[in-house]
């Protein structure tokens, strides 16, 4: 973070400060664990903790000053009406003293593997700055921003969002100068309603961004091929299926670790690889080198630099587990991505012999047809080449049913009702050459069992 006066900060944030505010302040932080000397704390509210409560201690800590709603004894305090606006504001009144390319990522799934497939582009024409993990929120955001300094060419943001408006505020912050959609699904249609309102939720990632911001769209999306773009707006599709698209996929090769592909772009062809399985990670690809030719990036070098992706943690994570093969991406679950992770089952190549297994957990905050979305998933488990079929949670027996219905032998199918017991059926199952898909929530804590059987 470059040096902001506490004055600048003040009035980014439309305060209140009764001292003087000559000081340079090198850090912002929500969290009293990182306060150090000639910083400034925000207080934030939530559900089961309030920021005020330790704002003395942040003064104790090394602030120079902090924000909060009220006055606070023994803290220097910067009155505002609400600290949660105040840490959007001052975050993008601090990433518009860079004048550089920003991009902003959201969709319903795939947004990290996107937003770290498009950082390994554009950091190939720029020093990059991107979101970590998943740090996609009204809190993680400007954290974020906050990590710009002079060095950064460019920056790469994934938003997220669960409520309508959320997307709005994000992008005001931001102020992207391109944006990505990837899809849209029904991951939080229990608060959104439906997925035409999920896609009116995303689409507000354009509210913040300047009239000739481009717009990149996932072709193959019923929802966006469909959507009505803001009148003027420079809008870039890309798809794996069609071929009147800005960008296109042809000749994918799935070769049982990885996608080899062609990228198609104003009639020339650029050979290209990803470290994944799945079309779905082909379409993120696709995205990725969207942005980087539409920053100015070399088309070959778009394409080869997709190959520096590397999947990480829960998401995907191909590993090698006594002479097995397992499949770990327990980060999150949705039916978009539960369908294309049984995809990458199906290309996982095993020895002679051996089996493909299927660990799904249930999707969360999918609202009231929940055991239908998990009933479709489980339709598309028989073509997936899945040998046995080992459930976890309370609606995942619809898998079961979905699957056994499309003609899955229901003798191959399993339905536990802890983690432990799932466990030990799979270390007394499992052998060398096979492959094991585990998928489903974050909060079914599925990777407990990988961990079991490592």
């Amino acid at each position: 973070m470059e040096k902001m006066s506490l004055a600048e900060i003040v009035s980014a944030v439309d305060g209140s400060f009764g001292y003087p505010a000559e000081q340079l302040i090198e850090s912002i932080t929500t969290d009293t664990r990182d306060i150090g000397q000639n910083s400034v704390f925000i207080a934030l509210k939530g559900d089961k903790f309030d920021g005020h409560d330790f704002a003395a201690d942040a003064m104790s800590s090394g602030a120079a000053a902090v924000i909060t709603e009220r006055p606070v004894e023994g803290a220097k305090c910067i009155i505002v009406d609400s600290t949660a606006k105040a840490l959007l504001d001052l975050a993008h009144y601090y990433r518009m003293k860079f004048d550089i390319p920003l991009v902003g990522i959201t969709g319903s799934v795939g947004k990290t593997t996107t937003k770290d497939m498009i950082a390994c582009v554009v950091s190939h024409g720029f020093r990059t700055l991107k979101t970590v993990g998943n740090h996609n929120n009204e809190i993680g955001v400007p954290h974020t921003l906050f990590g710009l300094d002079n060095s950064f060419g460019a920056a790469v943001i994934e938003m997220g969002m669960n409520h309508a408006g959320e997307m709005s505020r994000l992008s005001l912050c931001s102020a992207p100068t391109i944006c990505v959609i990837t899809n849209i699904g029904v991951s939080h249609i229990e608060n959104l309603g439906s997925q035409e309102n999920i896609l009116r939720a995303k689409m507000e990632i354009l509210d913040g961004a300047s009239p000739d911001a481009p717009l990149i769209l996932n072709r193959d999306d019923k929802f966006l091929a469909s959507a009505d773009v803001r009148s003027g707006r420079e809008v870039m599709y890309y798809s794996v299926k069609k071929r009147d698209c800005d960008v296109y996929a042809a000749d994918i090769a799935p070769d049982g670790s990885g996608v080899a592909f062609t990228v198609v772009y104003k009639g020339g062809k650029y050979k290209a690889r990803i470290n994944a399985l799945g079309e779905h990670n082909v379409k993120n690809a696709l995205a990725a080198f969207c942005v980087g030719v539409r920053l100015g990036i070399d088309p070959a070098v778009c394409a080869a630099a997709i190959a520096d992706y590397t999947p990480e943690g829960l998401r995907q994570n191909i590993k090698s587990v006594k002479g097995m093969t397992f499949i770990v991406d327990c980060y999150n679950a949705a039916p978009d991505s539960m369908k294309a992770a049984l995809s990458v089952l199906s290309q996982v190549r095993i020895k002679e012999g051996g089996r493909r297994f299927c660990v799904l957990g249930d999707m969360l905050e999918l609202g009231k047809n929940s055991r239908t979305y998990h009933k479709q998933v489980g339709e598309c488990v028989p073509s997936s080449g899945t040998d046995a079929l080992f459930c976890f949670g309370e609606n995942s027996v619809c898998y079961i049913e979905g699957a056994v219905k499309k003609g899955f032998d229901e003798a191959s199918c399993k339905h536990f009702e802890t983690r432990e017991a799932l466990a030990s059926e799979l270390r007394s199952q499992l052998r060398e050459g096979d492959a094991v898909l585990f998928k489903g929530s974050r909060g079914m804590k599925l990777e407990e069992v990988v961990e079991s059987l490592e």
